[in-house]
């Protein structure tokens, strides 16, 4: 059996959509190996080529379009909902206020710095925003996660990047925020069984959700309980987790627009150029 390295975060909803395999429910010719960690730190390591496959920011796409190809499957988009920019109840933030942020290549970044170009930002693990805003080391924080459901209650909410995204793209398209990679050096046949493999695993995760949160509570592999669980997930992996449509596929390729207009990406991308070419498996064995 071949082992593929595959990275994911350790939030509810990559952990939900991994374990099916982890578990067994899903049989292939491939070992993986599993590392979890936090998505600015995939992020990061993905720059390196350090992984077979792994969860990124699609943000971070164009960076590494040379090195990774796209997956269809274990996505998450926002829809009406997503990251959080918060303050203290009450406070005014300046121009150039002092902001934490997850990390430097997240969606929730590039969202946030289109918007608010004179912030001065600042990047903290994301369980450690909410806990700088209260203290006052920074003005704002933009909470992702599960953290979007549950923060204190001396913070509010200064603007949804949802509702900032919506003005930014004009056509109410889902905000396109965690995907998968998967490193071009790996045989094409090998990419496309992989992401065969994975599509299963979310389907049948999506499919028998009530058993798999379960044995992830009872495993204490999530941090939230089983009401939070049942509410993340069905904002973050869902039937739209299992394979991108057309929409949420417009609604990267907007992202990459914005980015490159903004001088943050050197080339555009059309994400349809850079997905696993899947008609090769029929041709192949034609």
């Amino acid at each position: 059996m071949k082992e593929i390295e595959l990275a994911h975060s350790p939030d509810a909803d990559d952990i939900f959509m991994y374990y099916a395999i982890k578990f067994g429910w899903v049989s292939s010719n491939y070992r993986f190996k599993n590392r979890a960690d936090d998505i600015e730190s995939l992020n990061l390591d993905t720059l390196n080529n350090r992984y077979d496959v792994s969860a990124i920011s699609f943000a971070l796409y164009p960076h590494i379009v040379d090195d990774y190809a796209l997956l269809r499957t274990a996505v998450s988009f926002g829809e009406g909902y997503g990251p959080k920019l918060i303050k203290l109840k009450g406070k005014k933030l300046k121009r150039g206020f002092k902001v934490a942020l997850s990390g430097k290549y997240t969606t929730n970044a590039l969202i946030f710095r289109l918007k608010y170009p004179e912030a001065k930002i600042e990047y903290y693990n994301f369980l450690e925003i909410e806990k700088a805003v209260l203290s006052g080391e920074v003005d704002a924080g933009v909470l992702i996660h599960e953290s979007i459901l549950n923060y204190n209650e001396k913070l509010e909410v200064e603007a949804e990047l949802w509702d900032i995204w919506i003005d930014l793209n004009k056509e109410n398209l889902p905000l396109p925020l965690g995907g998968m990679a998967i490193r071009r050096t790996i045989p094409l046949l090998d990419a496309i069984q992989i992401e065969e493999v994975l599509t299963k695993a979310v389907k049948l995760a999506n499919n028998h959700k009530a058993i798999l949160s379960s044995m992830l509570i009872e495993r204490k592999l999530v941090r939230v309980d089983d009401k939070t669980l049942e509410q993340y997930l069905s904002l973050y992996a869902n039937d739209n987790s299992i394979s991108m449509n057309e929409k949420q596929l417009k609604g990267i390729n907007k992202l990459f627009e914005l980015g490159y207009n903004a001088g943050f990406y050197d080339k555009i991308i059309d994400v349809n150029d850079v997905l696993i070419p899947t008609e090769y498996k029929d041709i192949r064995f034609s």
